[in-house]
C-alpha cells in the first residue's frame, strides 16, 4: 500500500520559494536513489506556507526516508530554508488512489 508523506512549514523571514527551491538539489538527488520513493511534489499555499508531498511505496519506505534524511542529509542547505519551530509532518497510508 503507498503512503503520501505531507510537510508543511514556513520560509525563514526574507526567503522565496525559489530559495528553498535551490536549496533543496541535493534532497532531490538524494530521494532519486531512495528505496520506494515514488515522486514529489512542493507547492506553496496563498499564507506563504509550503506543502512538501511525497509518494512512497509504504509507510515504511516514507518513515525510513525521512529519518535516514535527517542523518544523511544533516548540513543541506534546505534546513537552514525552514523555519523548523513551524514544521508539521505525517506519513499515511493510501487508501483511496484515482487516477487519469
Amino acid at each position: 500500500m503507498q503512503a503520501i508523506e505531507v510537510t508543511t512549514f514556513s520560509l525563514k523571514s526574507g526567503l522565496t520559494i525559489k530559495d528553498f527551491l535551490t536549496a533543496n538539489a541535493d534532497v532531490d538527488t538524494w530521494l532519486l536513489k531512495q528505496p520506494g520513493f515514488v515522486s514529489r511534489r512542493i507547492a506553496q499555499r496563498g499564507d506563504g506556507v509550503v506543502v512538501d508531498v511525497l509518494i512512497w511505496n509504504s509507510v515504511a519506505d516514507g518513515e525510513d526516508g525521512a529519518a535516514r534524511l535527517m542523518v544523511e542529509l544533516a548540513d543541506s542547505p534546505v534546513h537552514a530554508a525552514i523555519d523548523q519551530r513551524t514544521v508539521d509532518w505525517t506519513v499515511s497510508p493510501v487508501h483511496r488512489l484515482v487516477e487519469r
